[in-house]
């Protein structure tokens, strides 16, 4: 596999992309870093809008982690059921607002280790929340971030932590989240698992689109006729006879 392209050609190509999504931003909807917390928990194998549909009636029933820490999980079920995996989720969710009373104070810890030991939060869950609700740089990777990233040639892994680390080491830190709301936005706009290659400002830059055809100029070369006017077909054998000259 290719190496990561060098940071000058990464951030160019980041520059790009910026310029086409000046917009770029979480979908999610949330006033406070915990909101953002549980709403992010909640997007799992979800969809932003349909999350947004929920969390207005959840927060008004649960307004804080003291709030949400006192509930069962069978009485929350109802609340997100159409966000998918509702079960498991509302475990996640009041099992992460409890440890936060418990170890934080009902507050959103501005830290990493921290973060990832509350239930059903990752790395991509805290990066988010790190990065939008508390301003401490952060580089959430999903799908679509390895899946542009990737083409790009920005990143060589599938690995979301292996890819987090290489954007990171490209992109100045206090570009990290945007670098990801950027990355995603596109994903979700132009380079879909069937990408819009003809709508995106960094194609030029782009190693996927660079290796979909061959390039005209070689592909003309390779159709041109021999010199001498002779098709380019298989040389002729040798019969191993030294010249008479």
């Amino acid at each position: 596999m290719a190496d990561p392209r060098p940071r000058v050609e990464t951030v160019a190509i980041i520059d790009r992309l910026d310029q086409q999504h000046p917009n770029a931003d979480t979908e999610l909807n949330y006033r406070t870093p915990f909101e953002l917390l549980i709403a992010t928990i909640l997007s799992a194998q979800s969809t932003d809008a349909r999350v947004n549909l929920v969390t207005p009636t959840l927060f008004a029933k649960y307004p804080d982690a003291r709030a949400l820490a006192a509930a069962e999980s069978e009485a929350v079920e109802p609340l997100i059921v159409s966000t998918g995996f509702f079960r498991s989720k509302a475990r996640s969710i009041v099992g992460a607002a409890r440890a936060l009373v418990e170890r934080h104070g009902g507050q959103v810890p501005a830290d990493m280790t921290a973060l990832v030991e509350l239930p059903g939060v990752g790395r991509k869950t805290a990066n988010v929340v790190l990065g939008l609700a508390l301003g401490v740089p952060g580089l959430p990777v999903d799908r679509h971030v390895l899946r542009v990233a990737n083409r790009l040639g920005i990143a060589t892994s599938d690995v979301p932590e292996v890819v987090e680390k290489q954007l990171c080491a490209a992109m100045p830190p206090k570009r990290w989240t945007r670098t990801s709301d950027v990355l995603i936005l596109h994903g979700r706009r132009v380079c879909r698992p069937t990408p819009m290659c003809d709508r995106c400002s960094a194609r030029e830059l782009c190693r996927y689109y660079a290796a979909l055809s061959t390039p005209p100029a070689r592909a003309r070369k390779a159709k041109a006729p021999a010199k001498g006017g002779h098709s380019s077909g298989p040389a002729p054998k040798r019969t191993g006879k030294r010249s008479s000259r």
